[in-house]
């Protein structure tokens, strides 16, 4: 736990978020605190810079009447919900504004190719 609670310390500097399901009947207040939402995520003294970790337990969104579609949405819904604020943090933290551009700057638009995303690796050719 010990180590977990650092590497999140450290993550925290970083433009991620981290989300954890727990799976089964176990007790998660491990889980819990991780998530941070109450008290702020410390190791060795130093405190993590935002909150980036989103956990809930699956068996909340277990729907018994079986409407597994409404379950499945809840749950997805849930999961994400801290994921814009944590996304707004950072940037914050970090000055960064947005732009009024519409999209486009110095004429070139701003959207890049997919191309230009996802490494090419071809063979043969």
């Amino acid at each position: 736990m010990a180590q977990t609670k650092e590497s999140i310390v450290n993550a925290s500097k970083l433009p991620m978020s981290i989300i954890i399901v727990g799976v089964g009947p176990a007790e998660f207040d491990a889980m819990v605190e991780l998530d941070g939402d109450d008290v702020r995520v410390s190791s060795k003294g130093k405190y993590a810079e935002r909150d980036i970790v989103q956990f809930v337990p699956f068996r909340d969104y277990i729907d018994r009447s079986g409407n597994h579609i409404l379950s499945m949405a809840r749950l997805a819904k849930d999961v994400l919900a801290e994921i814009p604020e944590q996304f707004l943090s950072y940037m914050r933290a970090r000055g960064i504004k947005p732009s009024m551009s519409e999209g486009r700057e110095g004429g070139r638009s701003l959207r890049q190719s997919p191309s230009r995303l996802i490494p090419v690796i071809s063979f043969g050719q």
